[in-house]
């Protein structure tokens, strides 16, 4: 390989699983070097994460079941479209804001995107600061039951994520993006 060979080439692939919410894939790689490996890469779409907070300063967090780690867990709204790949993460934004707590926002702000373990999956998280709330109605997902939509004050919110109480790193990344760009 030469110098302006690409870091790894990709030689074959192949699906090892897949379902409505994923496909884990399996690559046979060479490096520059001419080493041969193998990549196993988790592809879902990409998901949308919101920061909704109203004129009092009350942040929306939502909890539910997550059944990989066996526990009820708070975090912000956030979500995905299975069914839909490259929907718009601002539409995904709205929809996710109003059937995960019920609210509408009049202003969504982008704050950035992030990738969610880029080490192994493909998916990344766009991160949007939503304010003039107003309150309509849920629509959950079955794999949603049991969700409730529940406000905090953002120093609360701070303290549950300092205290290790918050452990979802989607909303501990968009806390802490959002102190460091001076929007929170």
């Amino acid at each position: 390989m030469t110098d302006d060979a690409p870091e790894i080439m990709m030689l074959s692939t192949k699906t090892v699983y897949q379902n409505r919410w994923m496909t884990v894939r399996e690559d046979i790689v060479e490096r520059r070097d001419g080493s041969r490996g193998v990549y196993g890469v988790v592809e879902k779409n990409d998901f949308s994460l919101i920061v909704p907070i109203d004129a009092t300063g009350t942040v929306y967090l939502v909890e539910q079941f997550r059944y990989p780690v066996g526990k009820r867990c708070w975090e912000l709204p956030q979500g995905s479209w299975e069914e839909q790949a490259g929907v718009d993460p601002l539409e995904l934004a709205h929809g996710e804001l109003r059937e995960e707590t019920g609210l509408a926002a009049d202003e969504m702000t982008y704050v950035g995107q992030l990738f969610e373990a880029y080490g192994y999956s493909t998916q990344s998280c766009h991160i949007f600061l939503a304010r003039g709330l107003r309150p309509l109605s849920t629509n959950l997902d079955p794999e949603e039951q049991g969700l409730i939509s529940r406000g905090f004050a953002i120093e609360t919110v701070i303290e549950l994520i300092v205290r290790g109480e918050i452990k979802d790193a989607a909303t501990v990344a968009a806390f802490g993006l959002l102190r460091l760009k001076g929007l929170l």
